[in-house]
């Protein structure tokens, strides 16, 4: 077994987006190889309505997945085929945006105005770049809770883990989403298949993650003033920790324990030609996009 080394931890940098959404985003619009397959990830947390009230208008995608996971407060969504629906807090939904669909999301607060939640863009490979969409949403009571003697929590939302399975299947980037809670002073190792991408978003309270140059996990050696010093590395909130390669992740939990997602994927491994909403392989395949959107062809008919 060995333990993954962390490659890069950074803070979620402040953004805006839809019609002035306040969000943090971890990764996105970057070197898509860094994830692949994931392209970008935001995290929408917010107390004030007036900053995310305005939400998500209509907007296109096309060959990408996304998947929007809701902690506080409701999404509500529709789209051009006529879908409509609404994420409520614990509840999921993955979007197989495929040939194409324009929709809208748009998030209201809980009754202190709280709104938080997470989305995910996965890319699809070339093959399934023009397929069908789909929806699969799930509920808060159907996603599995696997709790450990130690009181370690997890929320299984897709892939096996612990004798559990996510209900959310048939995922291209063949994708493991864990929402991992472990209490304070806790130290936890979790197994990632060795041939995926891997990271971690911490989203409450504080942790070390093991390096394998650092098997006690709390002490990493770094470079300070030209010296080498021993320091406590705590991954606090709204961090992205990026792993390199390796079958286990592990972590200390703070004094206030720790709760991150653990995300996973296969890379897709090919071109990527990217613009806003879509992502596609080739730069002749989004300017066919673009044409498509202004002549109304986008939305291909069911077959």
């Amino acid at each position: 077994m060995s333990i993954r080394p962390v490659l890069e931890t950074r803070k979620a940098k402040a953004t805006m987006e839809g019609a002035g959404v306040h969000l943090h985003r971890a990764f996105g619009f970057h070197d898509p190889t860094e994830l692949d397959p994931f392209l970008l990830f935001d995290d929408f947390r917010n107390e004030n309505p007036a900053d995310y009230a305005k939400g998500f208008p209509w907007h296109p995608h096309r060959g990408i997945e996304t998947i929007t996971y809701v902690l506080a407060g409701e999404v509500d969504h529709g789209d051009s085929l006529g879908n409509q629906g609404r994420l409520g807090a614990g509840d999921v939904q993955w979007m197989t945006a495929g040939s194409g669909i324009l929709h809208q999301e748009m998030p209201k607060g809980n009754a202190k105005g709280q709104m938080h939640g997470f989305q995910l863009w996965a890319n699809l490979p070339s093959a399934l770049k023009m397929t069908a969409p789909r929806y699969q949403d799930v509920s808060a009571a159907d996603i599995p809770v696997v709790v450990d003697d130690d009181g370690t929590a997890v929320r299984v939302i897709v892939g096996a883990f612990w004798g559990k399975r996510g209900p959310v299947d048939g995922i291209a980037a063949d994708p493991q989403y864990l929402d991992i809670s472990v209490p304070p002073g806790v130290k936890k190792t979790f197994p990632v298949d060795t041939y995926r991408r891997s990271f971690a978003y911490v989203f409450a309270g504080a942790g070390a993650f093991a390096d394998a140059s650092a098997p006690e996990g709390v002490l990493l050696e770094k470079e300070v003033a030209g010296q080498e010093v021993n320091i406590r590395d705590l991954s606090g909130n709204r961090t992205l920790i990026r792993f390199g390669t390796g079958d286990e992740v592990t972590v200390q939990a703070g004094p206030e324990g720790i709760r991150f997602l653990l995300i996973s994927g296969a890379p897709i491994a090919e071109p990527v030609a990217w613009h806003g909403p879509i992502v596609m392989n080739t730069k002749d395949e989004l300017r066919t996009a673009m044409a498509d959107l202004r002549n109304g062809t986008f939305i291909k008919p069911a077959h």
